[in-house]
């Protein structure tokens, strides 16, 4: 079965996440796919940027939990997507959890619509958002960071782009997406390539810097028994046994 699905128009290369059955979680094999389907855009002169978006409710639910992928073939997901010589822009109408938004906050622009909502849940769950911060630091309000780390609280569009998380908190998703597309369309493929560049050099290095002692930490918690209670009580629907 495909888990991304993919077309082309104008330029633009769209992959849309196609697990809505579990809430496009980030598998292992997921994963995959959407790695080896941003290569093909790399390598396609025809395609000038990348439209990631997906079908049903949720735009990514974070880790899947029963075939979680490799800690670093997720951060070499997050790198391709940063280090893509092409814009890569999230199309999200949905929920998006976890790891997803370390996976929102790799794409260059982010067009969010109202029935998106966001959550960093790790806390709840015995783990942090470790090697997600890879990308998440670098876009998002520190003092914000702060809150949503410690919390778990879920929050809207609206405070997602005041935060600097997306992009743009659009009534109308197609209405925001026009201008940005258009916009790229016009842009020469060296112009693009050239800028994005500029933009994302200090955070391409600080994957290499960071990465391999994140994904270190994000495997210690993983194995711990507090990850372990947290895991089982979400997969359980219940609380997990430290809930006063």
């Amino acid at each position: 079965m495909t888990l991304i699905a993919t077309s082309r128009e104008r330029g633009i290369a769209t992959l849309t996440l196609d697990s809505p059955a579990n809430r496009n979680a980030l598998s292992a094999a997921l994963v995959g796919e959407l790695r080896d389907a941003l290569a093909d855009c790399a390598g396609d002169d025809t395609v000038r940027a990348v439209v990631l978006t997906h079908r049903g409710s949720t735009f990514c639910a974070g880790a899947d939990l029963t075939a979680p992928p490799d800690p670093e073939a997720f951060v070499g997901l997050m790198r391709e997507i940063v280090a893509l010589p092409k814009p890569v822009v999230a199309r999200v109408t949905g929920h998006v959890r976890a790891g997803g938004l370390g996976l929102l906050a790799a794409c260059d622009i982010a067009v969010a619509g109202e029935a998106s909502s966001f959550a960093l849940t790790e806390s709840r769950l015995g783990l942090a958002p470790a090697v997600i911060s890879l990308t998440l630091l670098p876009r998002v309000d520190r003092t914000a960071a702060n809150r949503y780390y410690l919390t778990g609280e879920r929050f809207d569009a609206a405070e997602a782009a005041r935060i600097g998380l997306v992009t743009l908190a659009a009534e109308d998703v197609e209405k925001g997406l026009a201008p940005v597309l258009d916009g790229l369309r016009r842009a020469s493929p060296q112009g693009l390539a050239a800028s994005k560049e500029l933009v994302t050099a200090t955070v391409l290095r600080s994957f290499d810097q960071y990465a391999e002692d994140l994904i270190a930490r994000s495997a210690a918690l993983f194995a711990s028994d507090e990850a372990r209670e947290g895991m089982t009580a979400f997969l359980e629907r219940r609380d997990p046994a430290w809930v006063r």
